[in-house]
């Protein structure tokens, strides 16, 4: 073989032998899969027109907000805006009142039993005004039993809330001083009273008593008067209450 052919013939075979390790050592490009976004589950149909009827006392009524900006108003907003239903409201409630105040309001008022939907937020005056708590154990489950009435007769419509507490408050600590934690420990007494009874007839009861045990570290979740839940605090509540709302109405 001639010397230039030789030469030619390793410069060959040199040129596949860096070729091939080339290949070998070469890394693939990792290609990331394309992002997919799963489409909204659009929310269950609900009835095109809501009749909505909201009990309570002065945490229903929204003392010290304005009207828009208490809790059931709030609800019906979002509920017009969620499912472009058309939402009637009526609010039975007034500052002070006990559950034998609104059982008595409840008796006074011809009302129809076709709500949809019925809230219930009772029992601080009982508290605050130092009622024996055997009269709430008489008349919450009197009351509950009136608004499941009111609600075409179905419990399913019918979502209990339950009571603040106050305690947490610039006015209730300057009310209580050192008592806040008795005020608390009555508060938690009912409360627990109301979901028992609610979870032993398996009626929808949703808790925003912690979100008002935020009211010291927060204050913008307490009122211009320095004791009742701000508009903020009440979105709060309706943002806890919707799933419960959603279940009543949808079903």
């Amino acid at each position: 073989m001639k010397p230039h052919f030789k030469q030619i013939v390793t410069i060959i075979f040199s040129i596949f032998l860096l070729s091939c390790n080339a290949e070998e050592n070469s890394t693939p490009t990792a290609t990331n899969p394309p992002v997919v976004t799963p489409p909204k589950t659009p929310e269950p149909p609900i009835a095109s027109k809501v009749n909505y009827l909201a009990l309570g006392d002065s945490y229903t009524i929204g003392q010290s907000v304005c009207a828009t900006c208490r809790f059931p108003e709030q609800l019906k907003t979002s509920l017009a805006t969620m499912y472009s239903s058309t939402v009637s409201l009526k609010i039975i409630a007034t500052t002070g009142w006990t559950t034998s105040d609104l059982i008595s309001a409840i008796n006074s008022q011809n009302l129809d039993s076709n709500y949809d939907l019925v809230t219930l937020l009772i029992g601080v005056n009982n508290q605050y005004q130092h009622k024996n708590f055997s009269v709430y154990e008489k008349e919450f489950p009197e009351l509950v039993n009136k608004a499941i009435m009111l609600a075409k007769g179905d419990k399913k419509n019918v979502v209990v809330i339950s009571i603040p507490d106050y305690s947490y408050t610039p006015y209730g600590q300057a009310l209580v001083g050192n008592q806040s934690n008795k005020i608390s420990a009555e508060i938690t007494q009912y409360n627990n009273f109301a979901e028992n009874y609610c979870n032993t007839n398996q009626i929808a009861f949703v808790s925003i008593t912690e979100i008002t045990r935020e009211g010291l570290n927060k204050p913008d979740l307490v009122a211009s008067d320095g004791l009742h839940p701000s508009e903020a605090a009440y979105k709060m509540f309706v943002d806890k209450i919707m799933p419960k709302i959603k279940i009543a109405l949808q079903d």
